[in-house]
């Protein structure tokens, strides 16, 4: 049986073979090509139909999680000041700790009140575009508890904040040779 990254491998041969005879297809034609062949109307059906890469091991993203204490100092530094949004909140019931999704620009961290979930005086390095523009941003907002700079190191730019519980996150525009 084949899978979709054979299948992906096949449309790729398909095209270096015709190339090599001056004849030229796009990516797209070639998948319906492979597709035909393998017996299917169209890629779209048999992307649909063919078997996932078995055992691939793929790791999609990675979320980290930090401890919090005090939901109203979460939301100030995180929302107000941080600029990200709630992505979700969840409670096992009223009055119990507080475990939520905050997310901004394609980063999201999940905060805890939970005991166990997460260690205080964590740091979590985030690679990232626009860190100068960040950092102009933040300053801007003249929060109390701090007004981080940009850090040149040989890796690349960074700009750390601190939160309210200890935990720090590293914002970092890395360098042409390490990103």
């Amino acid at each position: 049986m084949t899978d979709i990254d054979q299948a992906k491998a096949m449309a790729r041969r398909l095209r270096a073979a015709l190339e090599k005879g001056d004849i030229t297809l796009n990516h797209a034609a070639a998948l319906e090509l492979v597709a035909a062949q393998l017996g299917y109307d169209d890629w779209n059906t048999a992307s649909a139909r063919l078997d996932p890469v078995p055992e691939a091991i793929r790791f999609l993203r990675t979320v980290p999680i930090l401890r919090i204490f005090d939901e109203a100092k979460a939301r100030e530094f995180y929302g107000d000041f941080l600029g990200f949004s709630v992505v979700f909140e969840h409670r096992f019931e009223p009055n119990m700790p507080l475990y939520m999704e905050v997310a901004r620009a394609g980063l999201a961290l999940h905060l805890s009140e939970h005991h166990g979930d997460a260690s205080p005086g964590s740091t979590v390095f985030v690679p990232m575009q626009g860190v100068h523009a960040y950092q102009r941003e933040l300053i801007a907002k003249r929060y109390n508890y701090g007004r981080p700079g940009v850090e040149s190191q040989p890796w690349g730019d960074v700009l750390q904040v601190h939160d309210p519980f200890g935990n720090r996150i590293r914002f970092c525009q890395m360098r042409d040779s390490q990103g």
